[in-house]
């Protein structure tokens, strides 16, 4: 048995190593690294609890509107605070704007560019993925580039910048929306949703949404191959046999994402396990800090709403700042693809259901996800009543505890707060990828990453598994998240 270390996978951010036992050409085990400690949780005890909202969306360049969302939900559960209708329905914008860059940045630029490596020149669909995919120079990846630049515009519009925007707060928004400008934002819609049509699908959204099973996906390959990335990717998908990667746990968790004005959901909360689906406990949940370089509690697992984050870099057994979040002691995956299981969207479940949960089902979900998100932006804004209420005054009381959800590009986001004396007493995250990316627990159970990545194939001298890349970014790493 020989041991690899893989890393730093750095297209986002490169604090992420992967080391693996290798024997007879494939993963025996896996250890997933998180070596960046960053201390968000410790920064905001004692700070006045407002100061959350402008600390907490520093978390991540990349999904700072999520961190924003679940801070401010923490407060206003804590101040027992509704918003109104117009601040859901622009939450929701704001939400869908920075979810749909983020799934069209990993499919453009931190997944295709695997498939331009030199170990698939001999492949039939080589030089065309090369020309499209290939990083910084690919055709589709700079349009795609310039589409990300021209959609974030949208939150420009609504929260004055991204990232780090400013205007969510525990009672809605605080940017207000006038009709004149509800069309401008619906023709930014249109615009994006046009990039989409033409260059990722090549197919009205709709039809793409219309594909109820495996079978009818294929037959839409086929009647036009390679017209359009997506049917490009899914002849790369059935080449490499992408379904044979990274199973799951079968378990998947969703908090629910587009909030509705009368508490349902577009994307509904549960836990998906084996084709059922169950209501979640939010009280199960525990973080096992186990093998991380933190502090154990005298305890064991904590829920989030009692943890607690000490750093020990000299722990012993420790080899990540992840814990290990658990759903009643077992491991959970999130994302796109638990979004979408949980939603009943027929063509997910019906692959997942003869492939299970793997690389090539978690990209499908994405996209599939992606080709929605303007449909549902669309409505948000037709649901807007320009002049009524974006916000209701908030005053956070001295004593008092919060828990805000919601739904990451990646996947379920937690924040649990509590405060005492009118300033923060404790603060804790769970992100999406601590849930993805987490360690071995107490009883030695690997997290969702770690046990994907064993059995993947590792060629002989290969010193940066394609395989590996493939499995690792099918769950879409944001380290700066896992450590917050």
């Amino acid at each position: 048995m020989s041991r690899l270390i893989v890393g730093p996978f750095n297209r986002v951010e490169g604090d992420l190593e992967v080391r693996l036992d290798v024997a007879d050409g494939r993963v025996a085990s896996a250890e997933v690294v998180s070596p960046m400690y960053r201390g968000f949780e410790q920064m905001l005890v004692g700070r006045p609890a407002m100061d959350a909202l402008v600390v907490v969306p520093r978390i991540c360049g990349i999904c700072s509107v999520s961190q924003s969302v679940a801070a401010a939900r923490a407060l206003a559960a804590a101040a027992g605070v509704t918003p109104p209708p117009n601040g859901v329905h622009t939450t929701n914008l704001m939400l869908g704007c920075e979810n749909a860059a983020d799934h069209l940045s990993h499919f453009y630029l931190f997944f295709l560019p695997d498939f331009t490596r030199p170990a698939y020149a001999g492949r039939p669909w080589f030089a065309e993925a090369e020309a499209r995919f290939a990083a910084l120079a690919g055709s589709q990846a700079r349009r795609a580039i310039a589409a990300r630049q021209r959609w974030f515009e949208l939150l420009g519009t609504l929260g004055g910048k991204w990232p780090h925007t400013q205007s969510i707060q525990p009672g809605g928004s605080s940017r207000a929306i006038e009709a004149a400008e509800r069309l401008r934002l619906l023709a930014r819609v249109r615009e994006f949703r046009a990039f989409l049509e033409h260059e990722l699908f090549a197919a009205p959204l709709e039809e793409v949404l219309a594909l109820r099973d495996g079978a009818a996906l294929e037959r839409w390959r086929d009647a036009a191959p390679r017209h359009g990335d997506f049917r490009l990717w899914l002849e790369i998908a059935a080449d490499l046999q992408l379904h044979t990667l990274g199973p799951g746990p079968g378990r998947l968790l969703g908090y629910g994402g587009f909030l509705q004005p009368d508490g349902g959901h577009a994307f509904p909360p549960g836990l998906w396990e084996n084709g059922n689906v169950s209501a979640l406990d939010l009280a199960a949940i525990s973080e096992d800090a186990s093998h991380a370089w933190l502090a154990d509690s005298p305890d064991g697992a904590l829920h989030p709403s009692r943890g607690l984050t000490l750093p020990d870099a000299d722990k012993a057994g420790g080899y990540t700042w992840n814990k290990a979040p658990r759903l009643a002691g077992r491991v959970v995956e999130t994302g796109a693809l638990a979004r979408q299981l949980l939603a009943g969207q027929p063509l997910v479940a019906d692959v997942v259901a003869r492939q299970g949960c793997n690389v090539a089902t978690r990209v499908l979900a994405r996209l599939v996800e992606l080709a929605s998100l303007p449909l549902l932006m669309e409505r948000a804004l037709a649901a807007i009543v320009p002049r009524e209420p974006f916000h209701v005054p908030t005053r956070l009381p001295d004593e008092g505890e919060g828990c805000g959800l919601t739904e990451a590009a990646r996947g379920a986001l937690g924040h649990w707060v509590r405060l005492e004396r009118g300033r923060i007493a404790n603060w804790q995250i769970v992100a999406p990828t601590s849930w993805n990316f987490s360690p071995r627990d107490a009883a030695g159970v690997p997290g969702a990453l770690e046990a994907a990545l064993v059995g993947t194939p590792v060629a002989p001298g290969e010193k940066t598994p394609v395989a590996v890349q493939h499995v690792v970014r099918s769950f879409d790493p944001c380290m700066v998240c896992t450590v917050h």
